[in-house]
């Protein structure tokens, strides 16, 4: 079963409650996804590091319901 772009989001506003985030499922089929996710948790962290905290997010919903997530993250301008 996919996962709705509703819970994702709300799995990452949970673990990042400053987050801005935007998400676009790609294919129409709730199982590709991009988001783009804004947060001061991220500054002064690499890219790996950002991308980490979000899999963390989303509790090994990774590569199961959730098949394929682009991720765009970044720390408030």
């Amino acid at each position: 079963m996919a996962m709705d772009a509703s819970e994702i989001e709300r799995m990452i506003q949970e673990a990042l409650p400053d987050a801005k985030i935007a998400i676009r499922d790609l294919a129409g089929d709730g199982d590709h996804y991009s988001a783009e996710v804004v947060s001061e948790s991220f500054r002064g962290k690499s890219r790996v590091q950002q991308h980490q905290m979000i899999y963390q997010a989303l509790k090994g919903n990774m590569g199961g319901q959730l098949h394929a997530l682009a991720l765009q993250t970044s720390a408030p301008e």
